[in-house]
């Protein structure tokens, strides 16, 4: 939990706008969450995605904790070893993969390729051929559940680009045990992110059953299950529900699939997102004809979400205790679309005052640019 009085505004007054700020110590309780709601499965192996925050400093201190990593890049690959995740413990996804990214994963030795079309698998075949190996392979597997979330991040509709369609996984199989560079290690599938309601786990443990049940009537393997991520966290009540319900969201899997199969889980906005708060300042409180707005240094390159998704951060003026007035919550860049929030209510906001857009360490960081010319932002880590 962070309340106001918890940032170290004194130190933040010394230091240039906007920045991330990361509170390691919550990202460790949130750490110990996940231990806790896993320690008794150890054929249960839980993996960061590290799409969600890629700063090195995060990514060691969930290496150290025990998980293994998510990639979807050559870079993240890399990124991942650089942190100290074993590479047995990384698994790699995406549907463009490209020749040099999956010669980066045989040569590290990485654990799976997540493979996501038959394309795809023929050249991971062919790249572990010609350097004498094996590859270790599952299938993502587009199951064709919907998820109540946000479009622009659900997953596993037919309609998405991602996956094998579940009713093609038979012939995939048998195809993949006829080449002998690829070993079949088992099933992958993913269904969107920031998945709150745990019907649609419970949507994806039913497919699933029925899928391996299908199988293992053809004689064919299941290998072990990777039900990916996408739980979600509580955006409006970052103090109030600073971690995830990760036991829900594990009872729904411990119930509703058979326990002789591994499972697998990629998680990366629950672990991360709640620690990260974008800090920025007020650079000038603007009246309009029918509203204010306030005016901040960060804009749409440091945190996209607002712009891209629609998403709703918390934002806080940590600086005042002034009466509540209600704000359009803009930033610099010059797009229409640089806005953080619309009638934002905040403590009356002055020039200089430190605000707060909280619950961004997910998506935050990892997904700044420069544009505008303007520098990514830096991050900085709770004492």
């Amino acid at each position: 939990m962070m309340l106001k009085a918890d940032y170290p505004l004194e130190r933040f007054s010394t230091l240039r706008t906007p920045f991330y700020y990361y509170d390691t110590s919550l990202l460790q309780r949130t750490l110990e969450s996940v231990r806790a709601q896993t320690a008794a499965h150890p054929s249960w192996k839980v993996h960061y995605a590290v799409k969600a925050n890629h700063n090195p400093v995060i990514l060691k201190q969930i290496a150290s904790a025990g998980l293994g990593a998510d990639c979807v890049s050559g870079g993240e690959i890399q990124a991942a070893l650089d942190a100290g995740f074993p590479p047995g413990s990384i698994v790699f996804a995406g549907v463009g993969k490209a020749d040099w990214e999956i010669l980066l994963g045989l040569e590290a030795g990485i654990g799976r390729f997540n493979i996501e079309s038959t394309a795809e698998m023929h050249v991971i075949a062919q790249l572990a051929a010609e350097r004498g190996g094996t590859a270790p392979v599952s299938i993502r597997i587009n199951p064709d559940i919907g998820a109540h979330t946000l479009a622009g991040i659900t997953t596993g509709l037919a309609e998405n680009k991602f996956g094998i369609f579940h009713g093609q996984a038979e012939e995939v199989i048998r195809e993949i045990l006829t080449l002998p560079s690829l070993r079949f290690c088992g099933l992958h599938f993913h269904i969107g992110s920031q998945i709150l309601d745990m019907t649609d786990f419970a949507a994806l443990c039913n497919r699933i059953n029925d899928l391996c049940n299908r199988l293992e009537r053809l004689g064919l393997p299941v290998g072990d299950l990777n039900v990916g991520g996408g739980l979600g966290i509580e955006y409006g009540h970052p103090n109030h529900l600073p971690i995830a319900d990760f036991k829900a969201y594990f009872d729904t899997f411990r119930s509703l699939l058979p326990p002789k199969y591994p499972l697998h889980f990629e998680l990366g906005r629950s672990i991360v997102a709640s620690c990260g708060s974008l800090i920025s300042r007020v650079l000038y409180v603007k009246e309009g004809l029918a509203k204010q707005f306030a005016v901040l240094d960060a804009g749409m390159n440091d945190l996209i979400r607002p712009a891209l998704y629609h998403a709703a951060h918390r934002i806080e003026n940590l600086s005042s205790d002034g009466p509540e007035q209600n704000y359009d919550v803009v930033g610099p860049v010059c797009e229409s679309s640089d806005v953080f929030g619309k009638g934002i209510v905040l403590n009356e906001c002055h020039r200089g005052d430190i605000i707060a857009i909280r619950s961004a360490g997910a998506y935050g960081e990892s997904m700044a640019s420069q544009y505008n010319c303007r520098p990514l932002p830096p991050a900085f880590f709770s004492e």
